[in-house]
């Protein structure tokens, strides 16, 4: 049975109550913090940066999962350590060496994760994910909050999670499948049983009029599928 971790997106909170906002749902049972960086040129928005990451730090007892959708994405890495990253992901379009970002990442003392965009191929992976703690399927085009889920995630999931497992039978490394985009309470289940572990809720969340109620609602959900889906696997093994 896997650890379902359950990662509000601050892209759907109230910006001028920010600080209230995080502390709310970590009261209410996030894991994570997911925070999204948007540049205005790899993605059509412009959201925040290094200096909200530190400015929220004080206010956070679970890990910020940071998610650059910059480019270039190398200067940036550092300064989301300094202030106070555990989890650092970036597209491998926006980066020219895609090794490098990672080990830059990770001399920082931070999780590295890459992103794939629905378009993006998973043969992204082939000479990296033996480096990786995350990948992180985006089940929407990334950009703004509030999009519908992409159906095609769920079978981009479970082939990412084929490619995961495989590396944890190898070399025993750890690495969380997370997935971005539209999640809900009516489809974090079908996310669960293609092989997520982590998911990113925005609007789903902080949208709701009861933050714990609604994150309880998705973990039993996930919890639920996963151990459906674990039952199954063992009976085919």
């Amino acid at each position: 049975m896997r650890d379902i971790q359950i990662a509000p997106s601050i892209l759907s909170a109230d910006f001028a109550r920010l600080g209230e906002e995080v502390r709310a749902v970590i009261e209410a049972g996030a894991d994570l913090i997911h925070f999204d960086v948007m540049d205005n040129h790899y993605v059509p928005n412009l959201t925040i940066g290094p200096l909200v990451c530190a400015a929220l730090k004080p206010h956070v007892d679970v890990p910020i999962d940071v998610h650059l959708m910059v480019r270039p994405v190398d200067a940036l890495v550092p300064a989301f350590a300094d202030a106070g990253a555990a989890i650092i992901s970036f597209h491998p379009e926006a980066s020219d060496h895609v090794d490098r970002t990672i080990n830059l990442i990770h001399e920082r003392g931070c999780k590295a994760g890459l992103v794939l965009n629905p378009a993006t191929p998973l043969s992204c992976l082939d000479h990296v994910l033996d480096e990786l703690d995350l990948v992180l399927i985006m089940s929407v085009n990334p950009g703004f909050g509030g999009q519908p889920f992409i159906p095609e995630a769920l079978h981009k999931l479970s082939l990412a999670r084929a490619r995961i497992d495989a590396v944890a039978a190898r070399s025993g490394r750890a690495i969380r499948l997370e997935v971005d985009g539209g999640v809900k309470v009516d489809n974090i289940g079908a996310a669960a049983r293609a092989g997520a572990d982590t998911f990113v809720a925005g609007s789903a969340i902080f949208g709701s009029g009861d933050y714990a109620k609604t994150i309880a609602a998705l973990r039993a959900a996930a919890s639920g599928a996963g151990r459906t889906a674990a039952l199954r696997s063992g009976a085919s093994a």
